[in-house]
């Protein structure tokens, strides 16, 4: 059976919202939610947090989490709170 992705966009402005956003479209997805970030600069401690608790329900679910178009300060941030294993990151 083929798994169907769910993508959604995050706002740069307000990622915490996007995130939440997500939270609620993860019964929806089938397998995959790729959220797209390429609108996203910079996150805060917060969005760490709120990226830690999407991915923890995410895993309880099933669901991988793809983020497309992270840039690499970003990146770093996941790196450093150790998050980056919990995401996918398309080339």
């Amino acid at each position: 059976m083929a798994t169907i992705a769910v993508m959604l966009k995050i706002d740069g402005e307000d990622v915490t919202r996007g995130l939440q956003q997500a939270g609620m479209r993860l019964d929806t997805a089938d397998g995959h939610l790729v959220l797209d970030f390429s609108a996203v600069r910079r996150i805060d401690p917060a969005t760490v947090n709120a990226m830690a608790e999407l991915a923890g329900i995410a895993d309880g679910k099933g669901i991988r989490l793809v983020l497309r178009g992270v840039n690499i300060d970003v990146y770093r941030v996941l790196k450093l709170a150790k998050l980056a294993p919990r995401f996918s990151f398309p080339s």
